[in-house]
């Protein structure tokens, strides 16, 4: 059995899928870990240190795929690497399917099980493998850390003999993984904080982090909740009188943080113009969701926006990949826990258990096939009908 990776796209992706750590703890399921020289060098580790953890090292991406049973990515596979791995092989990536019909349809005519991580149920025994909170939750931390970068004022209260500094105000949108723990460092670092979000089992856990919650907590607001925990779609009259009490709350902010996505949709707008247009010169607004098309308008991803106001507008792509070594530490364990529910340990070979439910939420193609309900063929062509 063998479990390989290859390096990522260095432009888009410092993030690798095994570590050092997980490639032990492959080797001790009975796995030859292969790497392609450098994969691990944008996250901090040598080749040398997979090496010592009892990895192979080869020397292109060929050399990884061409035998793997097992291939890790942190990004879907391109078709050229898909070119390079052996019908049959489990791929196990963030898959980005939403809107991506060619790509899943590349994926299945190479033959290969592939695995979207971020499909993965949010039930008890699949925490350890929820790629998306560990990921959100270094993105959620990153997006104050950057907007403090951005801001030219203290973000604590500081008095001294020549004047008090008063305590930056930072408003969070959307109190998912992110949000709150963008919430949680913004109080650490002395700001006065808020937050906002549709679903009301937020408030309570806004407040447990000292933050105080603005929200139109109406009988909708009430409803506003999936059963798996998602924020649902709000009608446009509540978007409305959301939309007023943030805006009248936004023009007295310093730092505005969105967080807010709907799994395959574009991300809600939460801030207009003339909402950023409200805010003081030298103010800053993170734009977490702008790879979606964001929160924020006139974020623009992958750069930063001075308004003509003079507030900036921050739409870094690939935030998590900004801590590329604690994400990838994080991501690396998230595949290891799905892995190991994918191996017989006794016999130290893959016994993929296809009806298992973390398996079906998963599975995107098999055999040639797409077979994931949600994006194969009949149900796209049923969902176009609707």
């Amino acid at each position: 059995m063998i479990v390989a990776t290859t390096c990522e796209d260095r432009a888009a992706e410092p993030r690798v899928a095994i570590t050092p750590e997980t490639a032990k703890k492959l080797a001790a399921l009975g796995a030859t870990v292969k790497i392609e020289a450098g994969a691990g060098s944008a996250s901090g580790i040598p080749d040398r240190e997979y090496e010592a953890a009892g990895a192979t090292i080869v020397k292109t991406a060929v050399d990884a795929l061409s035998a793997a049973d097992i291939v890790l990515k942190v990004r879907r596979p391109s078709v050229l690497e898909l070119s390079q791995m052996k019908k049959g092989a489990l791929v196990i990536a963030t898959m980005d399917p939403y809107g991506h019909e060619e790509a899943l349809r590349a994926m299945a005519e190479a033959g290969v099980a592939a695995f979207a991580m971020e499909l993965m149920p949010r039930i008890t025994r699949a925490q350890v493998m929820d790629v998306l909170s560990s990921q959100a939750n270094l993105a959620g931390y990153r997006a104050v850390i950057d907007a403090a970068a951005e801001y030219g004022r203290a973000l604590p209260m500081m008095m001294t003999a020549a004047g008090t500094v008063p305590a930056a105000r930072i408003f969070i949108m959307g109190a998912g993984v992110a949000g709150l723990q963008a919430v949680a460092t913004a109080r650490r670092l002395g700001a006065v904080v808020t937050a906002t979000d549709v679903r009301p089992a937020a408030k309570e856990q806004v407040e447990s982090l000292g933050a105080k919650f603005i929200a139109v907590e109406d009988e909708e607001f009430k409803q506003a909740e999936t059963a798996g925990g998602y924020a649902k779609e709000m009608s446009e009259a509540y978007k409305a009188k959301q939309g007023e009490l943030v805006a009248s709350h936004i023009a007295k902010q310093d730092i505005v943080v969105t967080t807010a996505l709907i799994p395959g949709r574009p991300a809600p707008r939460l801030v207009s113009s003339a909402m950023v247009a409200s805010m003081r010169p030298g103010s800053v607004v993170v734009d977490l969701a702008v790879e979606r098309g964001g929160n924020v308008e006139g974020a623009k991803f992958g750069e930063t926006v001075v308004t003509p106001n003079g507030v900036k507008i921050v739409g870094h792509a690939n935030v998590p990949g900004r801590l590329a070594a604690s994400s990838s530490a994080l991501y690396a364990r998230n595949l290891y826990a799905f892995i190991e529910t994918l191996i017989d340990k006794a016999s130290k070979a893959i016994a993929v258990k296809w009806d298992d439910e973390l398996v079906k939420a998963t599975l995107l193609t098999r055999d040639g096939a797409i077979v994931h309900q949600s994006f194969a063929p009949k149900a796209i062509a049923a969902n176009g009908d609707a």
